[in-house]
């Protein structure tokens, strides 16, 4: 009893709230005695970044904070509704009670893309989930995101069961730990949302009336082409990797030294991961406004890769955004571009930030020589201005409502 009372202070002082229990997480149990330094220092991380109010990413001088605005797509979220309402009606009291938050709820914040063995998860993992609400959590997500999205998400799950195999087992991976939760109460009217989240694969969900944003997203994969095993020839970011590159060596070489942060590239470059919500980014690169016609429709088919994993017609929906302020877009780069080229770009605007990353290996028993590597790539998708999490449309939904919550 003791022991349980000093865990619980712990947690309190560190600003956590003990992790609700999870069915569906398989982890093994480890003794009070035991502590995992690892889990402990990315368990600091995330309590010191809730300790802050959500503000957004922004870049170093003054944006603007009228980017978004709630209005009418024309483009229906009812599907996405009634898969949302058929998911909730058959799970359990007691998987209702642990997968349902407020729309406002500090839960949006409190994903990471590392894998179990790292960090404990909130919400109903598909792995609990009997046949028939297993079915309805994929038609959720199936009715959110396009056919592409989907299936790319159900390669990245695949990878887990690849690193499981390759780790013996280890119940620190698996393709059904993947973790659902709903914010608010699905409408038609009010606001509320939905969020994936497991090892290489988050997906924050908000929608108002027929308004999406689909941000913060993280996709990734290791082993990015499987060899062996259950999934041998599974997949992933090859055209993310690829057009990429091409991209980069379309630039005349001035272009490519101006949009050239640096040569030398790390194991991780990424900077707008989990707990990076408050992030100051400021642009970097060279400005797409220096492009030539050819490059910029490069750009866009680079960028509608990522656009395009969200539910056909809400994808248009945000190109026109990105198109709108393409005079203030940025590209960089860090790496070379020779063919086989291990590398990091990022494109950032005042309404998408999008990163490409190369890792140094993490999961594969002995194959880290500590540089980064195409096996293993990393990519996150966010909205800047105060937007992931749909909470600009939030604020506004709420001022003009008169909530007083």
């Amino acid at each position: 009893m003791k022991k349980v009372l000093i865990i619980l202070i712990l947690f309190t002082a560190i600003g956590c709230k003990p992790k609700k229990v999870q069915n569906g997480n398989s982890r093994t149990t480890e003794s009070p005695e035991k502590v995992n330094p690892v889990k402990e220092r990315f368990s600091k991380m995330e309590a010191d970044a809730l300790k802050e109010p959500y503000s957004g990413i922004f870049s170093g001088k003054s944006d603007s904070t009228d980017f978004f605005q709630i209005r009418s797509t024309g483009v229906s979220t009812l599907p996405i509704l009634q898969a949302a309402r058929e998911f909730l009606k058959n799970l359990s009291p007691s998987q209702i009670e642990r997968t349902t938050f407020n729309i406002d709820d500090k839960e949006w914040r409190k994903w990471s893309n590392v894998d179990n063995g790292i960090y404990d998860r909130h919400g109903v993992s598909l792995k609990e989930l009997n046949n028939n609400q297993k079915k309805d959590a994929f038609l959720l997500i199936q009715e959110s995101l396009s056919a592409k999205g989907l299936q790319l998400s159900k390669d990245i799950m695949k990878t887990d069961q690849t690193l499981k195999e390759l780790n013996n087992g280890s119940l620190d991976y698996d393709e059904e730990l993947y973790f659902l939760t709903i914010m608010g109460n699905p409408s038609g009217t009010e606001p509320w949302g939905w969020q994936l989240d497991g090892h290489h694969l988050v997906i924050n969900y908000f929608i108002l009336g027929d308004q999406v944003v689909m941000s913060p997203v993280f996709m990734g994969g290791e082993p990015i082409i499987t060899t062996s095993g259950k999934y041998k020839g599974n997949t992933l970011f090859q055209d993310e990797q690829n057009l990429g590159l091409a991209l980069m060596k379309s630039l005349e070489p001035a272009q490519q030294k101006e949009a050239t942060i640096t040569k030398i590239k790390s194991g991780n470059n990424n900077v707008a991961g989990a707990n990076k919500d408050n992030l100051i980014l400021n642009y970097e690169g060279i400005p797409v406004s220096k492009f030539t016609n050819e490059q910029q429709e490069k750009l866009l088919d680079l960028i509608y890769l990522y656009i395009s994993n969200i539910r056909e017609g809400h994808d248009k929906v945000k190109m026109e955004e990105v198109m709108e302020h393409m005079d203030n877009t940025w590209f960089s780069w860090i790496g070379y571009t020779t063919e086989d080229a291990v590398f990091y770009y990022r494109i950032h605007s005042p309404v998408i930030l999008i990163e490409f990353d190369h890792q140094r290996v993490a999961s594969i028993p002995n194959a880290d020589d500590g540089k980064p590597t195409r096996n293993h790539i990393h990519t996150v998708v966010r909205t800047p201005n105060g937007n992931d999490y749909g909470k600009d449309l939030l604020r506004q939904h709420k001022e003009r409502h008169h909530h007083k919550n």
